[in-house]
């Protein structure tokens, strides 16, 4: 499995108030989507999210979204090094995604770009 980058989660209150200063701060545009009543603008390394505090539950438990080549391949290495895989291999607006738990109990998103 290949690691490619991480991309930091960031819940805020006003994603609208927010996402000027992070395409300011990543010097890029923000890319915009909706998965599960939340709201999602990817700039640069971050991942911010907002929406109803219920909704947020899940995501906040996430400390990071690992970029990998293949999800696949990287649901057989974690399973086979002891992670449990909560969710996936499923379809999102840029790839495929997974979320695994690893045995000391942090849990992260593994993406790649693959339709």
């Amino acid at each position: 499995m290949e690691i490619l980058g991480a991309t930091l989660r960031v819940c805020v209150d006003d994603l609208e108030a927010a996402v000027p200063f992070y395409e300011r701060l990543a010097g890029g545009t923000a890319l915009r989507f909706e998965r599960g009543g939340v709201q999602v603008a990817a700039v640069g390394c971050f991942l911010l999210m907002s929406g109803p505090q219920a909704e947020l539950e899940v995501p906040r438990k996430v400390a990071a979204t690992i970029a990998v080549t293949d999800v696949e391949e990287a649901q057989k290495v974690l399973s086979e090094m002891g992670a449990h895989i909560v969710a996936g291999p499923v379809p999102t607006p840029v790839g495929r995604n997974l979320i695994a738990m690893h045995p000391d109990g942090a849990i992260y998103e593994y993406a790649d770009r693959k339709a």
